[in-house]
């Protein structure tokens, strides 16, 4: 949690209460120029823009790097919400802003390594379109069913010799590829509903709209704790700090490792001098005890890496995922 101790749920409700504009900033000492102009950057508010929307895992990232960076560099920081596509729209739009490190965004490997497997070439993000800053942190979905559906475990589910409806949390995301190849290989019959985000994945699962769901932890840990829904396998490589009694898909048979991870970008052609600064005020901002207890707090695995550490993490990622796609025929997309 992080050092406001404040939950969840009241993160989102403060975070859709503000406005775009001014969102976020650091307080005391910061200069408030609305833009960048002459001198040793930054001499002006830094943007960093989201594309989803208020309280989710990437928005609250977001937010607390944002109130590092202001600390660290001395200025504003505002965070803008610009949902659509999975992130796309607002990748696209930092895509076209000017490099000058007045603008720069967390962006999540799905957008870049599954949701190209769900879309056309002409709507996939490109990876090679931005400039990296760093990586930042991992985001593990688990699968999750009511607690009177009385299943456990991926068995549980095949057992049932029914139908499984799941929900996801959209189309080309990481919940949907972990849940299309869990089922796959399980042989399990199953139909994908997809949401939104976790949120209202998560409200149409306790409402028996859907009979599981996959979601990140951090979406779905206080349901857990309050035993309203019960766990049946995390999609880890190995078993998580954050539910170490929850087996892996792996463990139960199933090859399905799938993750949420995030990274730190800019408009591609940012200076190298800025780019250097902006990566030293994140790697400050994460050795802080503030922003460790946030990752606790939202179960989140720091994976903060260099640059080009990031690139292999997510080709690495793309590789191995349209590779299962197309040894299981699966098609995202859902044409097959």
């Amino acid at each position: 949690m992080m050092s406001t101790q404040l939950s969840r749920r009241a993160l989102v409700s403060a975070a859709a209460g503000l406005t775009a504009s001014v969102v976020l900033t650091a307080c005391g000492g910061v200069k408030t120029t609305s833009t960048g102009g002459e001198g040793d950057y930054p001499t002006g508010n830094i943007q960093m823009s989201v594309g989803a929307s208020p309280g989710g895992s990437t928005d609250l990232i977001t937010r607390a790097i944002a109130e590092g960076l202001g600390k660290e560099m001395g200025v504003s920081v505002p965070v803008v919400n610009k949902p659509g596509a999975n992130g796309a729209l607002n990748a696209k739009e930092l895509q076209s802003a000017k490099p000058d490190g007045y603008k720069i965004a967390v962006q999540n490997a799905s957008l870049f390594t599954i949701t190209p497997l769900a879309v056309s070439a002409n709507e996939a993000v490109k990876l090679d379109d931005f400039d990296l800053i760093g990586g930042i942190s991992q985001d593990d979905y688990v699968l999750i069913a009511p607690v009177g559906s009385g299943h456990t475990s991926i068995a549980d589910l095949k057992k049932s010799g029914k139908n499984i409806k799941y929900g996801t949390t959209g189309v080309g995301t990481g919940a949907q590829l972990a849940s299309a190849l869990t089922f796959k290989q399980a042989g399990i019959p199953s139909t994908d509903v997809p949401f939104d985000g976790g949120a209202p994945a998560l409200t149409a699962l306790l409402g028996s709209q859907v009979d599981v769901a996959t979601i990140q932890v951090g979406d779905s840990i206080e349901q857990i704790k309050a035993k309203k829904v019960v766990p049946l396998a995390v999609f880890s490589d190995a078993r998580i700090k954050f539910l170490p009694d929850v087996p892996t898909a792996k463990e139960q048979g199933y090859d399905v490792v799938v993750s949420q991870y995030r990274f730190l970008t800019a408009p591609k052609g940012t200076p190298e001098d800025v780019k250097t600064k902006l990566a030293d005020a994140a790697n400050k901002t994460y050795a802080t005890e503030a922003y460790k207890k946030f990752n606790d707090g939202h179960c989140l695995t720091p994976i903060e890496v260099s640059p080009d550490e990031v690139r292999k993490i997510l080709d690495d990622y793309a590789t191995k995922y349209k590779a299962q796609l197309d040894q299981y025929g699966i098609s995202l997309a859902g044409k097959k």
